[in-house]
């Protein structure tokens, strides 16, 4: 059976590139390709999986009138699929357990756990600011998969 483990597993293969999903308004599938990572929740503590998103991106408007977010992960013939609700920090998501430069870190700590690296930190959290960059924060409720034993 698939469980967070497996997630890590498929997750850190390819750059963490997985098919994330939400709901729209109108009861349709949206669905796009990110890169994702599992790692500890900033707050809690507890492992979810997490992605980088631009400020403007129709999923942060669906996750915040409380879609929930699949992200789903294929290796060969292999795949694992994770869904639940999804917790949004950033500038138009401010939280108060954590202050600015502690968001400007988790979002470090999202793209290294998706598989990616920079040669010039300040210049990735210039670009971050700009674009509003959003953490998006996946807790698990549902782990589907098919995956080798």
């Amino acid at each position: 059976m698939a469980d967070m483990s497996t997630v890590r597993n498929f997750l850190s293969e390819e750059t963490g590139l997985a098919t994330v999903s939400t709901t729209q308004k109108d009861g349709r599938v949206l669905s796009s390709v990110a890169n994702c990572g599992a790692l500890a929740h900033p707050i809690t503590g507890d492992e979810c999986v997490a992605l980088v998103s631009r400020g403007n991106a129709a999923r942060l408007k669906h996750i915040r009138r409380g879609s929930e977010l699949t992200v789903a992960v294929r290796r060969g013939w292999n795949w694992v699929s994770v869904t639940g609700p999804a917790e949004l920090i950033g500038p138009n998501d401010p939280t108060e357990a954590l202050d600015a430069d502690a968001v400007r870190i988790l979002l470090r700590d999202i793209f290294s756990a998706a598989g990616g690296s920079h040669d010039d930190w300040d210049e990735y959290d210039r670009v971050m600011a700009e674009d509003e960059r959003t953490a998006i924060l996946l807790s698990p409720q549902r782990i589907l998969g098919q995956a080798p034993n």
